[in-house]
């Protein structure tokens, strides 16, 4: 079964990290930032981790192990950059990651999501000074906004604390007065004319929604989000209540373009059956892009989370919605007028945002991650980015902007007289048998376990080509094998 030579799964390790704000192992290495290093492997940059490190020993490594504060056992910060692969491809002339949005040009495809990590001027500044290339700025409206306490909730894995895959929210929109808003927003765009300053809105009328769409463009904005979905407005006829009725969206949409110049993007609620229906309702009224999506309407029982004894139905965010929200952002790419679209919905490494760019988007707006991890994870952000299309030839992102979008087709369209065996790696085996108790319970029965040798035998009799052992191995010992006929079927 060869387990002596199994490398340690440096991404399971990276994951146990803590991220410190100041770093104890960096500071006790003296050398180089093994912190650093680790954060890139937890962020898929695994291959550009060794740059932060190259200068450190053994015992520069192993001082910096010794310092580790986690609260279970030090990261084994040894094994895990001796166990990283030198990196593949060449890292100097990376491309610029510059691309055009409603025509304003972005250094980098990154925004800030409107939300609680963009609620003031120093929290903008300071992302803008680390490299984010602009902000939907948290939404500004006319009526006087009081927060619930607690309002955060998470989702964590069994009884983890710190990390969480699914995060819940009922925060609403600016506690700011629209003058206070608007002068940061001014500010902003006066000190960081590079940057891209969208001011994100929302009004109960036509009335505020061109008043406001008019501050916006007179505090220099580069275009206004208009948010027709947020899910936890306390005021009927807001928010997602918009956002669902097409009639409104339509209405709205088309006051706020009489009433300014600057682009006007419809940010769509995902809390509907078909969101091409309010889509295709912003485009009719004039709408320059789309953005997408806000937070999913769900509900968490945590005491913890309580309000007086009181529970309610909130957003959910996180790496847990990131296929919801790309499902909605491809059913309106495929739309017939081609809109286009900021992408937004569990980003958190450079290759979740690429997907999003693969569908149609333009640019993607990043919240939770922020949330969980701080700005600095601009930096993997960019550098993942830029090494992608530096292994793949390209020299323009606008060159990925929809390129998977020929892939997808319909259910019935699918190809169904092959099959994909699986291929099991006996040398990567650790003889768990999860692939067996899992093909059992969950599949067809088609793998055989023996206790003696502590190895898996595919039945390919039975085999269907589900993949479902594939999925559930921990040490990715199972692959694929070439694609062949079936048999006894007939071919379409």
């Amino acid at each position: 079964m060869g387990n002596a030579n199994i490398k340690m799964n440096i991404y399971e390790e990276a994951s146990h990290c803590l991220m410190c704000l100041d770093a104890p192992c960096t500071k006790a290495c003296g050398t180089g930032d093994p912190a650093r290093a680790i954060r890139a492997v937890r962020f898929d940059n695994n291959r550009l981790a060794l740059q932060w490190v190259k200068n450190c020993t053994d015992e520069d490594l192993e001082r910096a192990e010794q310092a580790c504060i986690h609260y279970n056992s030090p990261i084994r910060i040894r094994g895990l950059i001796r166990s990283i692969l030198e990196d593949d491809v060449d890292n100097s002339n990376y491309p610029d990651l510059g691309i055009v949005f409603c025509g304003i040009r972005c250094e980098n495809p990154f925004f800030l999501a409107s939300s609680a990590v963009c609620t003031n001027y120093e929290m903008v500044a300071h992302a803008f000074d680390m490299g984010w290339a602009g902000v939907f700025y948290k939404t500004i409206c006319i009526d006087d906004i009081y927060e619930v306490s607690p309002r955060f909730d998470a989702i964590h894995y069994a009884a983890t604390k710190g990390g969480f895959f699914g995060f819940r929210n009922m925060e609403q929109l600016s506690e700011n007065s629209v003058e206070v808003d608007f002068d940061i927003l001014r500010r902003l765009k006066k000190d960081y004319p590079a940057k891209v300053v969208i001011a994100s809105i929302m009004g109960k009328n036509e009335e505020e929604w061109a008043a406001l769409a008019k501050m916006a463009e007179e505090a220099g904005c580069d275009a206004v989000e208009l948010n027709f979905s947020c899910p936890q407005m306390k005021t009927e006829g807001m928010g997602s209540d918009v956002g669902q009725n097409p009639e409104l969206v339509r209405t709205f949409t088309a006051c706020v373009k009489r009433a300014v110049r600057i682009p006007v993007i419809a940010k769509m609620t995902p809390n509907i059956t078909r969101i091409a229906e309010p889509a295709e309702a912003s485009l009719q009224g004039g709408a320059d892009a789309l953005s997408a999506i806000n937070t999913i309407k769900s509900v968490t029982m945590s005491q913890k989370a309580e309000v007086f004894d009181q529970r309610t139905v909130s957003g959910y965010s996180g790496r847990a919605v990131r296929p919801i929200a790309l499902r909605h952002v491809l059913e309106m790419a495929q739309m017939p007028q081609k809109p286009v679209l900021s992408g937004i919905g569990g980003i958190e490494t450079w290759r979740d945002a690429l997907e999003f760019i693969q569908l149609g988007c333009s640019n993607v707006q990043v919240c939770t991650a922020v949330m969980q991890y701080g700005y600095r994870i601009i930096d993997d952000l960019i550098l993942g980015l830029r090494r992608y299309m530096k292994k793949c030839g390209v020299t323009s992102l606008q060159e990925l902007v929809g390129e998977q979008l020929p892939s997808f087709t319909k259910p019935s369209q699918m190809n169904r007289t092959t099959i994909v065996y699986p291929k099991f790696n006996l040398d990567d085996c650790i003889g768990c048998g999860r692939c067996a108790i899992s093909c059992s319970d969950g599949g067809h029965q088609a793998i055989v376990f023996d206790s003696e040798t502590r190895q898996p035998r595919l039945v390919g009799k039975k085999c269907v080509g589900c993949h479902l052992c594939r999925l559930v191995c921990p040490t990715g010992a199972i692959d694929l094998t070439k694609r062949v006929e079936k048999k006894g079927v007939p071919k379409a």
